[in-house]
């Protein structure tokens, strides 16, 4: 009798595990918002990455037709993957390109600077990462694409990749 009832328990476990595995699978597990639900880039207060002075951003976005927020670390591989891009992008007139960054130490993040390129017009630093986290961050990389009016207009999660470079140069042409 237990060995009935012990074949039949096994059984009746693999079944509901069974189960579970299949239910997850066919479930939506992608997070991401499909819609940005903020419109409007928030003002935050963080420090200068060089002087360390407290600076709004709002006093950063005066003089572009549009920004590139991005927030990046040394210690991000995927950072390092779409760093060429950023540099890239620099070169053009339309966009600036404004860096956060998010949780790092500062030598670190200069030599990263020296060896890759600094294509930022300003960089601020977020060091315990609640800044990042107040406008709807998920991690490293991740970009916000703004207008003139500080409007949202593309959020990008991940690296920017050959892909997402030329879906932001036809964003750029077509908003002008």
């Amino acid at each position: 009798m237990k060995k009935k009832y012990y074949k039949f328990s096994i059984i009746t476990f693999f079944i509901f595990v069974f189960l579970i595995f299949y239910y997850g699978l066919n479930q939506k597990n992608l997070y991401t918002p499909e819609d940005i639900i903020v419109k409007k880039f928030p003002n935050l207060l963080l420090n200068d990455f060089y002087s360390f002075n407290e600076t709004s951003l709002d006093n950063i976005l005066i003089d572009s037709n549009y920004y590139l927020i991005n927030i990046w670390s040394s210690w991000c591989l995927p950072c390092r993957e779409e760093h060429p891009y950023l540099v890239q992008l620099k070169k053009n007139s339309l966009i600036k390109i404004i860096g956060i960054n998010y949780k790092d130490k500062k030598d670190n993040a200069l030599k990263f600077l020296d060896e890759f390129e600094n294509p930022y017009t300003h960089i601020l630093s977020d060091t315990n990462g609640t800044a990042s986290i107040e406008i709807g961050a998920y991690g490293v990389p991740e970009s916000f694409i703004l207008n003139k009016k500080k409007e949202i207009i593309k959020k990008i999660i991940g690296p920017i990749d050959k892909k997402k470079f030329n879906e932001i140069i036809e964003l750029l042409k077509n908003e002008n």
